[in-house]
């Protein structure tokens, strides 16, 4: 059983702004400021992601193991991810699509390294025939095909895992040498991503009362931060601090507690100004 960390260092800013109502859609927040913001468009979104993806590649947190990982909402109606309609399973994949075929687009070039674009072994023929119809600039391939797919010089990276094949794979390629990427795991356990990887980019809404309430953000090399719906700083935490021991996985338990305090300390100045 992994033990959680329940006592990480919180570094507060010295003043919290006031927030508006929150809702359950990601983008209608404001950016904020200085190097940690909640994403304003899905453009705004991808941006910030393949940044820090690119950042990462370039220094990993661990430089053995060159595996980075990105996680964030694939959609902005919230209250479509997880609502079980294979109409929003359809949309969430499209967008995870689109961001891939983003992400290849700026790692490889013709004079860079070349990028090889890889699928879980469980997708689908219909998922794979889409991804060929719409990611250029990529070779792209099964889980099932890389033992006679050719990686030496190419950035590898791995759109929505879901087995556990998947991910050892990634990591066999990323402990070879290998730079890896992943986008959006599917059905990711606390065992699937080692602690030697590095989380590029992570958005989660937090909810409190039903309604988003703020967020918790990591775009690397930037420290993760704990945001409210107005985009004000309420903490920060290191890697170490944060990642549940020996995981690539956030405890997100002080996280959300810095964004109830928020919330609550901002109903009680409603109610005492009414």
């Amino acid at each position: 059983c992994t033990s959680f960390s329940t006592n990480p260092t919180i570094r507060l800013p010295q003043k919290t702004q006031q927030q508006p109502q929150s809702q359950l859609f990601l983008f209608n927040f404001p950016s904020g400021g200085g190097g940690a913001k909640a994403p304003t468009s899905t453009a705004n979104r991808d941006s910030a992601a393949i940044n820090a993806i690119k950042s990462a590649l370039q220094k990993p947190r661990n430089p053995k193991c060159p595996l980075v990982e990105c996680e964030f909402p694939a959609l902005a109606a919230l209250n479509k991810l997880g609502d079980g309609s294979l109409r929003s399973a359809t949309e969430a994949e499209d967008a995870n699509i689109a961001f891939a075929s983003k992400l290849c687009s700026k790692v490889g070039s013709p004079f860079g390294p070349k990028v090889n674009l890889v699928v879980s072994s469980s997708a689908s023929r219909s998922f794979m025939d889409k991804v060929q119809k719409k990611v250029k600039g990529a070779s792209i391939c099964s889980v099932k095909d890389l033992a006679s797919t050719s990686v030496s010089g190419t950035t590898s990276v791995f759109l929505t895992p879901s087995s556990k094949a998947d991910y050892q794979e990634a990591r066999k390629l990323a402990e070879g040498g290998c730079p890896t990427v992943i986008v959006n795991a599917l059905f990711k356990d606390q065992k699937s991503v080692p602690e030697s990887a590095t989380m590029a980019y992570f958005l989660k809404p937090l909810t409190y009362n039903s309604q988003v309430a703020g967020f918790l953000v990591r775009s690397y090399p930037s420290q993760w931060t704990v945001l409210d719906a107005q985009s004000a700083v309420l903490g920060t935490f290191t890697d170490a601090e944060i990642l549940v021991p020996k995981t690539n996985t956030p405890d997100l338990r002080a996280s959300v507690r810095l964004v109830q305090k928020s919330a609550d300390e901002k109903a009680i100045r409603a109610r005492s100004m009414q």
